[in-house]
């Protein structure tokens, strides 16, 4: 029987042969001559009969009624990075995920054969995303759950000096010794001698880079089947994520007395920051590609990877998006026009397979990640990989990534900004009858208006990654931000009956980098959305609180860092359901920012909204099992479930207001908290204990 766990199991040590054993449990699927590599053809069914001689679990295998034919997916070595930001790449995952999906559903003995095969044949890091996404969008096995990244490729996110001592522990332990976790150094890839190594703690965070691939697994830009990538409102999500991101960092820039970061636009200058990023890839046994200070874009001329296109090509895609802004008119590939919305925007930056136009936009944010990743070696003169820059699972570790998605953020605020988009009025913004009275915000530790932030030591299993090497656990400990639990505590009174009213919560620093008070049209760049959640408010008097672990950006450090071998059963088990989704969202960890020792001012902005204008007709009875990080990943199978513009209200300019203070209505509040960073560094308690 093909269960959940069979399914689990082939993300088990992806560089190694499916003829040997999987997983902790010692389990080994019998294959058939179908199944075997050009390498075990001659030995692979003897070797296989071996192993499971000696298996705790034996998973049989059916014959195949439909060979996969994979023409473009292997002419991709095993030993090679795969990145969707290859025309190339794409091309060959399009044609594994057509594959999968062309097994007929319902019937999960083929597909697991089908999927044994194809781990079998095709490269092992495409193979992970073309069997996740494949997971996520077939009805009978979207509740197979998706093996955290960290997990299967654990060289994607930590020091490449873990993996050799990672060895060693592994062959003691399995000889009794005690399972002692590996230190990963906070600061390994530079030191403050660069002044943006500063911001290492939030680009490497493992979580943070955790979320941004799940994201772009969620919402992939390429597919040969629509209904994959045509999502709701994906392509405003895409603008929105990535505009949160770009805020988040521009605080965490403040916090550590650096300006806000520099936008990319003369794509003739050099680039002065330099990254070595000090990862190794298990899969090409390389080294990932440094960037030097001071390197240019070249024209791009790759075969191999379908890269054939010149920085005047991208000049020109530039021109014709900021001529749609101009005149808020797209054009389609028919030459009809249609007027543009910020929706559209964001699938033509991108660009996803929805761009209504792409010969004429071209694929502006994806090119724009491929010139960065090849400046070593523009032209495959010296047979080397792509940079960090071209992997969703790494790109966020670089501090160009921000000052690429600085310039990607600045057309869509360029957009937010014409004369197509109107500025909201005063009867969309207030809410009649409801006065916010009073905002407070409890910390754990007791104070009022004041967040702690502190250093956390967290453990992460990297055994489901080290290929040939020892079973058992072998966890790596990283230092990461956290905060103390609080909560919201407001007062609000509503003069009319009872309603539902959404409360929207956004944070900005208090102050500019010069010191100075904000002006409203850059602070609103600023604000960062802390949490969105729909209230009930009775006629009179309200106190509403909420826990910051609630927040509808956020997912619990379990979500994050989750525990593939925990869930087990029917593939179809309904308390499965939310999985794979549950693993899309902004770490918890990282909700509030870093703050400074003797505390950085913040502004708190506490808006309840007039729910009529919010509320959306997502289906009863659709609940998930866990907590979803709706405001920057949507919801499964449903409406975005917000009708205003993501961001509202601050996801365009104020017509009347100065200064957020002049924008301030009733049913809003704004008050001021100091965010606090106690320097020290505390254990997980949920690290395992030895």
């Amino acid at each position: 029987m093909a269960t959940a766990e069979s399914f689990s199991l082939l993300y088990d040590r992806l560089g190694e042969p499916m003829v040997s054993p999987k997983g902790d449990k010692n389990a080994v699927f019998l294959l058939t001559e179908q199944h075997l590599g050009d390498d075990y053809k001659a030995n692979g069914i003897e070797l296989n009969n071996r192993f499971g001689e000696s298996a705790n679990e034996v998973i049989n295998l059916a014959n195949m009624k439909r060979i996969p034919r994979f023409r473009e997916a292997l002419k991709l070595p095993h030993d090679a990075e795969f990145s969707l930001f290859l025309p190339a790449h794409q091309k060959m995952a399009d044609e594994v995920i057509d594959e999968l999906l062309a097994v007929p559903e319902n019937d999960l003995q083929q597909f697991l054969s089908t999927c044994v095969y194809t781990r079998v044949k095709i490269n092992p890091q495409m193979f992970n995303y073309c069997y996740s996404v494949v997971l996520m969008h077939r009805k009978d096995t979207k509740n197979i759950p998706i093996q955290n990244l960290a997990e299967t490729f654990p060289s994607k996110f930590m020091d490449s000096q873990v993996f050799s001592q990672a060895r060693e522990t592994a062959a003691v332990a399995a000889q009794g010794a005690p399972r002692v976790p590996i230190i990963i150094p906070r600061d390994y890839t530079a030191t403050d001698l660069d002044i943006e190594h500063r911001m290492a703690y939030f680009r490497e965070d493992i979580g943070v880079n955790l979320h941004h691939w799940h994201w772009h697994l969620i919402y992939p830009f390429s597919a040969n089947q629509r209904s994959i990538v045509a999502k709701d409102c994906r392509g405003e999500l895409f603008y929105y994520m990535h505009s949160q991101i770009i805020a988040r960092y521009n605080g965490e820039r403040l916090n550590n007395s650096l300006a806000r970061v520099k936008k990319f636009s003369n794509w003739d200058e050099p680039i002065p920051e330099a990254y070595f990023p000090k990862l190794d890839s298990l899969t090409t046994s390389r080294g990932w590609p440094p960037r030097q200070a001071n390197m240019t874009w070249q024209d791009l001329n790759r075969p191999v990877d379908g890269l054939k296109l010149t920085v005047n090509d991208m000049k020109r895609w530039r021109r014709n998006i900021e001529e749609a802004i101009a005149t808020g008119m797209v054009r389609n590939r028919d030459g009809t026009t249609k007027p543009l919305d910020i929706d559209t925007l964001g699938n033509m930056l991108e660009a996803s397979i929805l761009s209504p136009n792409p010969e004429l936009y071209g694929a502006l944010h994806n090119n724009g990640h491929s010139f960065t990743a090849y400046m070593h070696d523009p032209n495959h003169r010296y047979l080397e990989q792509f940079s960090v820059m071209a992997d969703e699972a790494t790109t966020m570790r670089d501090p160009f990534f921000y000052r690429w998605h600085a310039f990607i953020d600045d057309m869509c605020q360029k957009f937010k900004e014409s004369t197509y988009v109107r500025p909201y009025t005063r009867s969309e913004l207030e809410n009649a009858g409801v006065q916010i009275t009073s905002v407070r915000v409890e910390s754990g530790t007791g104070e009022v208006n004041t967040l702690n932030t502190f250093w956390m030591q967290s453990d992460v299993d990297l055994s489901r990654g080290l290929d040939f090497s020892e079973r058992g656990p072998v966890y790596a400990r990283f230092t990461h931000l956290n905060h103390r639990p609080f909560r919201y505590v407001i007062n609000v009174n509503n003069t009319g009956k009872a309603r539902r009213a959404t409360m929207r919560i956004f944070m900005s620093p208090k102050f500019d980098e010069r010191n100075l008070p904000w002006i409203l049209s850059d602070q609103r760049k600023m604000f960062i959305e802390m949490d969105r959640f729909v209230v009930p408010l009775n006629a009179g008097s309200n106190t509403i609180t909420r826990l910051s672990t609630q927040s509808s950006v956020t997912i619990p450090f379990e979500q994050t860092f989750r525990d593939l071998s925990a869930p087990g059963g029917d593939v179809r088990a309904p308390e499965r359901a939310a999985f794979n989704f549950c693993g899309c969202g902004w770490p918890q960890h990282m909700l509030v920012p870093r703050g400074t020792e003797p505390g950085m001012p913040y502004q708190l902005f506490v808006m309840l909204s007039n729910y009529d204008l919010d509320s959306v007709n997502n289906p009863d009875g659709t609940e998930m099992s866990c907590v979803e990080a709706s405001s920057f990943c949507g919801l499964k199978d449903r409406l975005y479930p917000d009708r205003r513009a993501m961001g509202f209200p601050f996801d365009r300019p104020s017509r009347t207001a100065a200064n957020i203070q002049d924008f301030i209505l009733p049913n809003m509040s704004l008050i001021d908290v100091t965010i606090r960073l106690q320097n020290i560094t505390e254990p997980n308690p949920r690290n395992p204990q030895n």
